[in-house]
């Protein structure tokens, strides 16, 4: 496997595919079984990759002081100076969005601001590899997408060769040049983002019912309005103007979960049964049986207040913008 410089690579695959190891494996933290690493060429040990290399964590670990002080952490074990670390961590927070931040204390921020946190930390050290482990995993929409927006920067910038995790196919197609999808241990599929994902593969649909991708017929409106024909009698309507076979993709933090019919302009209504909910700390992620399998996710609030349990009958709504179409 070879990960192009100065490019974004998403992995992808089910858990225990392999993706945070090959990770940790790069960044010097572990050792192969077999094989070797090499960077232009060159074959790296474990301390050349720890220096070249930066691995920002699925779960943030903040120490219990500042937010400068975190993120000038790495720098001072590195010896650099007070002056060039106060430039280094002010151009990291801006990069991030939390310019101002630096006296808050670290472990009080949202979780979505200690993730842009651990961003600005790593990019502090301008490594030449970045290593995000899903980088966006539990976290509400607003943060995922302003930690999305981080990562398309920081490589358009800077140039940082970026390779990240994710269970978030969408996110990979949206953010990498180039997808890799890992099972078992092994590369099953290598390819440029737009290719793969027109492509079939029974691997890639297999994943995809944990993302709330379909395969369906498309056909057109008089009003414009496509609509997806997925199966076992459920019809999506989308934007995207096409007639055809597609692939549908639905982000699961689209989709709106509420327990009565409500008004709305959403073009999308669909009556369901909650089979699985998921702790995912602040956030619950829930597998609503409809037909076809959803996936949403609400927040901990929300759970509670709406009194969702297994077996409740819940309404998924969503906007006909949110159905993404790939032919």
């Amino acid at each position: 496997m070879a990960f192009d410089e100065g490019e974004i690579t998403a992995l992808i695959g089910p858990n225990g595919s392999g993706k945070s190891t090959l990770l940790r494996i790069i960044a010097g933290l572990e050792m192969p079984t077999e094989g070797r690493i090499l960077i232009r060429g060159e074959v790296e040990t474990s301390n050349t990759l720890r220096r070249m290399a930066t691995l920002v964590f699925q779960k943030t670990a903040m120490f219990n002081t500042s937010v400068y002080d975190n993120v000038a952490y790495g720098l001072k074990l590195r010896g650099i100076g007070a002056s060039e670390t106060k430039e280094k961590v002010q151009n990291s927070l801006r990069m991030v969005g939390l310019e101002g931040f630096e006296k808050r204390r670290a472990r009080r921020l949202s979780g979505g601001e200690q993730q842009r946190v651990s961003l600005a930390r790593a990019l502090t050290l301008q490594p030449d590899i970045l290593l995000l482990d899903e980088p966006s995993a539990n976290l509400d929409p607003r943060s995922a997408s302003i930690v999305e927006s981080v990562i398309s920067r920081a490589n358009r910038e800077l140039g940082t060769t970026i390779i990240m995790a994710s269970h978030n196919i969408i996110q990979a197609r949206q953010l990498a040049s180039k997808v890799a999808i890992l099972q078992d241990g092994t590369f099953v599929a290598i390819s440029n983002s737009s290719e793969l994902f027109r492509k079939h593969s029974d691997f890639l649909e297999s994943f995809g019912r944990l993302q709330n991708i379909f395969s369906g017929h498309v056909r057109m409106t008089g009003d414009g309005i496509a609509v997806v024909n997925i199966g076992d009698g459920l019809e999506l309507e989308a934007t995207d103007a096409r007639n055809g076979p597609a692939t549908v993709f639905i982000r699961p933090e689209d989709i709106i979960v509420s327990t009565t019919p409500v008004a709305t302009s959403a073009r999308n209504v669909i009556r369901g049964t909650i089979i699985e909910a998921a702790d995912r700390g602040e956030l619950i992620r829930l597998k609503v049986e409809a037909g076809k399998e959803f996936i949403s996710i609400v927040t901990r609030k929300s759970f509670q207040d709406m009194k969702l349990n297994l077996g409740s009958e819940v309404y998924l709504v969503f906007k006909a913008q949110s159905v993404h179409l790939v032919p």
